[in-house]
């Protein structure tokens, strides 16, 4: 039976998963293949009609433990989603009794292990520093962009915009980051990050995220902050990031950036063929 078809006969199961708020639905479709288009993942990502989430994550069958497509809510694809992988990571691990995984995703190879203490660690791989790799519409110093403000570009598998600002807080995000989103130097668009130096190992962090809106956490934004704070010298390349959904540890090593964080296995259910059929 066709995989659209039989989810509209039979229903289709997900899991419910957050690391620091940053919040997911979880499509497991290694047994059988699910088709989720761009439509069918911006209806369960509507927070009042549907299930809501801030990315939606698909694990596959592939050639490492499991393959992850991700999308935004609404309806446009990620190459990475640095929180999903590891809740992603976080299931795998109890369901095998492994410490140690290694993931595909579009952005590449990520190797993800048990860190301890209900912990779990994910590489995300090294950050993009270069204006056509993040990628930017033109060439700049990506240190410091041409832009009100001075942030710095850093491409994770996905664009982003760092700001560093005296107080995080006082930043009106919801307007900020729906401005800067768009702006012409980021073909891609971008995520967007207003950071606080609170000391030379510490950040306390606010995040924009493209195709989805204000959020409490990001994985891959608190990596290219973490980047972007130690190439301006403003930290060491091993922080602690406060969100607004808790605290994340982000160490930028020469194998890659690690990131390690708490994750949150909520519910698991299954979307009706009634919804669905409204989606088709």
């Amino acid at each position: 039976m066709p995989a659209m078809q039989r989810m509209l006969t039979s229903g289709l199961p997900f899991m419910k998963m957050h690391g620091l708020g940053n919040d997911f639905v979880i499509v497991d479709a290694r047994a059988q293949p699910i088709e989720i288009s761009s439509a069918l993942a911006k209806g369960i990502g509507h927070r009042q009609f549907g299930v809501g989430f801030d990315q939606l994550a698909v694990i596959e069958n592939g050639e490492s433990d499991a393959h992850l497509v991700f999308f935004n809510a609404d309806g446009s694809t990620s190459a990475a989603c640095g929180n999903a992988t590891r809740c992603i990571a976080r299931f795998l691990m109890d369901e095998s009794g492994k410490s140690d995984l290694t993931l595909t995703t579009e952005r590449g190879t990520l190797f993800a292990r048990d860190a301890g203490d209900g912990l779990t660690a994910v590489n995300m791989g090294p950050p993009q520093l270069d204006w056509q790799e993040i990628p930017l519409a033109e060439e700049v110093d990506t240190l410091e962009l041409p832009i009100e403000g001075g942030p710095t570009a850093t491409g994770m598998g996905n664009p982003h915009c760092t700001f560093f600002v005296e107080d995080a807080e006082a930043i009106p995000l919801t307007e900020f980051g729906a401005r800067y989103e768009y702006h012409p130097l980021y073909p891609e668009r971008t995520n967007v990050q207003v950071a606080q130096i609170i000391g030379p190992d510490h950040i306390r962090m606010r995040v924009w995220e493209r195709g989805v809106g204000l959020t409490l956490a990001s994985g891959s934004s608190s990596c290219a902050t973490a980047v972007a704070a130690a190439r301006r010298g403003l930290t060491g390349r091993k922080v602690r990031i406060d969100l607004d959904g808790g605290t994340i540890w982000i160490d930028w090593r020469e194998d890659g950036v690690w990131m390690t964080g708490p994750t949150c296995h909520v519910f698991s259910g299954t979307l009706t063929p009634e919804f669905l059929r409204s989606l088709a």
